[in-house]
């Protein structure tokens, strides 16, 4: 198996690196692409050293590939696709470049896995973090019965927007603390000892950029157009792992031990939900993690159709670099 990555020197780059090694991923030749900024870069993959070369329209460099996998900004996606794909390489992309084009899958391995297979393009697109963590969650109570809708509030880790945002949010805690007044620069206001209800630009109807990705992404990776979906995005103080208050409407009412029994069963859904002795899934105690953690669970009291629950999942893991691996992962144990 040959294995590119595109914008290897990212914070989602580094994941990819880590995650492929954590999974064991049948590689035989890895090649790291990078902006003219990173080429040059050593990094060592399973003891051996690899050099990042710039990323340019060569299709040669892609020659074998097998799967690439790209997390370098949609504009890069959208350039270089053609010349990723030229030679038939199979692009998982991490971008927003390519996710509502009806010829480009957006796949979830544990709720859509086989619309891998429909890529005409040889371009996969790997959803939004928030859409990713929250049908992995939804998919056990739409199989129980039809989900109508969601309403989701996302609790938002700085890891959503990137390495050098993280690091904004530790050095605002540093310069408080020191007297100082805070860099602001990747936030729209400080972050530290704050929460900011405002992730990604407002479109004309008041929500956000964010906010309507949940609302396209889950329609479309659930194979359901007619489900309603209303989401709150907000950026709070915490490192890494996004969190989520969740209410689903169904079909008909269901009964919390199914839900719970079908949480437990689920393929990359960790149940932890036990009130009385405090346990329920937390930044704290989820980040780096692969699954994604539910609990809360609970009857919606102002519909007998509802459920309400919490769902927790690492953004840079599950919600960017190892959903894509599990893409891949998907299409060599079910190639058709």
């Amino acid at each position: 198996m040959k294995v590119a990555i595109v914008g290897a020197s990212g914070a989602v780059g580094q994941e990819f690196l880590r995650v492929l090694a954590e999974q064991n991923f049948p590689i035989d030749e890895l090649r790291l692409f990078g902006s003219v900024r990173s080429a040059g870069r050593k990094y060592t993959f399973k003891g051996k050293e690899y050099t990042v070369k710039e990323l340019t329209h060569n299709a040669d460099d892609f020659e074998g590939i097998d799967f690439a996998f790209t997390s370098a900004g949609a504009g890069i996606s959208r350039e270089f696709a053609e010349t990723i794909t030229a030679k038939g390489a199979i692009m998982i992309d991490n971008s927003s470049a390519f996710r509502m084009d009806a010829d480009v899958p957006l796949v979830v391995p544990e709720v859509n896995g086989d619309d891998a297979f429909n890529a005409p393009r040889n371009i996969i697109a790997n959803p939004n973090c928030t859409t990713i963590q929250m049908v992995v969650a939804l998919k056990p109570v739409n199989d129980l019965s039809p989900i109508r809708r969601v309403h989701v509030a996302s609790y938002q880790a700085a890891s959503g927007a990137g390495a050098s945002a993280m690091a904004e949010l530790q050095e605002q805690y540093a310069d408080i603390v020191a007297g100082r007044e805070p860099k602001v620069e990747k936030f729209a206001y400080q972050l530290a000892y704050n929460v900011i209800p405002h992730i990604d630009v407002f479109t004309e109807n008041g929500y956000t950029k964010e906010e309507m990705k949940m609302y396209n992404e889950t329609k479309k990776i659930m194979h359901a157009p007619d489900l309603d979906v209303s989401a709150t995005c907000v950026r709070v103080p915490v490192m890494r792992a996004h969190s989520e208050a969740i209410w689903v409407e169904t079909e008909h009412p269901l009964e919390l031990d199914s839900v719970r029994r079908a949480f437990a069963e689920a393929e990359g859904l960790v149940v932890m939900d036990n009130p009385a002795e405090k346990e329920y899934p937390m930044p704290l105690f989820t980040a780096d993690k692969d699954p994604v953690y539910v609990g809360r669970l609970r009857k919606d009291l102002t519909n007998p159709n509802g459920l309400s629950f919490w769902v927790v999942g690492d953004q840079i893991k599950k919600g960017a670099a190892l959903n894509a691996v599990q893409i891949a992962q998907y299409m060599i144990a079910h190639k058709k």
